[in-house]
């Protein structure tokens, strides 16, 4: 390969792209010799040394920027060496393991705002029962809570759960679920209304949704968004009235993945695209739910 004089650096070597620059960065802050909180280099400083423009510079740092690894990336100073994240947040648990330590730190903030989109509000009721309770114990002190859900329709034809055997006229799986989207639903309200006591602005809201959901979205804040897909399993349930065999998914199982603003342009994205999802959603083809 021919290099011209245009991709040779001062020191006769072969000039580095942004990309492996990002990568030598990267490796230092593996290693530990940039540590959190630490500043880089001026980028007048990097270009010298890497023998490169300030623009390839720049291609470096949004790179490591949309890694997660840079903080306070401006024109104004150098950036900063991020803070690691906390340990376990990298690994996708169980939502019934993750969400509730999400909604909890979500109840610090002076208002609150959850919006869900799901299959029932299982999780979001077992989830909320510590931030419930720290509130109540005087330990969360937020002004304003305002949840919006978003549920199937009870008139839809759900593509999950379903008997295994298909659909007859009546149909015990899906008035199961029915029974389960409503009693969840009113208990997750009473629950929340409860707060009213402690001088709190409580605003719960549902719409019924025109389609079965295939994840379940959380977003908490504005700041973060909580993502776990619906897996699809055959299954028993006994039932009064016999066995009931079904395809269904067991939520509280599903592995939730979180994505914050604060980790970086990509994880930002998401969140922000996420809640215009959810707010399309909510002022556009979805209608009042009545939980009766």
């Amino acid at each position: 390969m021919v290099v011209t004089q245009e991709n040779v650096a001062v020191n006769g070597s072969r000039r580095l792209s942004p990309q492996q620059i990002a990568d030598v960065l990267r490796e230092r802050i593996r290693e530990g010799d940039l540590k959190a909180g630490d500043r880089l280099p001026t980028q007048a400083e990097l270009a010298d040394e890497f023998g490169v423009e300030r623009g390839a510079v720049r291609q470096a740092l949004r790179v490591l920027q949309d890694d997660g690894l840079l903080t306070n990336v401006s024109k104004g100073s150098p950036p900063r060496i991020a803070q690691p994240p906390a340990p376990g947040r990298d690994e996708p648990q169980p939502t019934m393991v993750s969400l509730a330590p999400r909604l909890t730190a979500a109840f610090s903030a002076p208002h609150v705002r959850v919006d869900a989109a799901c299959l029932t509000a299982e999780s979001l009721l077992l989830a909320l029962s510590e931030p419930l309770r720290l509130v109540h114990g005087g330990e969360a002190r937020p002004r304003r809570i305002d949840v919006r859900i978003l549920l199937p329709s009870r008139n839809i034809t759900l593509a999950f759960p379903v008997p295994v055997d298909g659909r007859g006229e009546d149909d015990p799986v899906h008035q199961r679920w029915l029974s389960m989207r409503n009693a969840q639903g009113q208990v997750l309200r009473h629950n929340l209304q409860t707060l009213r006591s402690h001088g709190i602005e409580v605003s719960i809201t549902f719409r019924a949704l025109p389609f079965t959901p295939p994840m379940k979205l959380y977003l908490l804040n504005g700041q973060e968004a909580l993502i776990a897909y619906y897996t699809i399993a055959r299954r028993e349930e006994a039932t009064e009235t016999g066995t009931l065999d079904m395809y269904d998914v067991l939520g509280t199982e599903s592995l939730l993945f979180s994505f914050e603003k604060a980790a970086g342009q990509r994880d930002a994205a998401f969140v922000e695209e996420s809640q215009k999802w959810f707010d399309a959603l909510w002022e556009t083809i979805t209608t009042d739910l009545t939980l009766s």
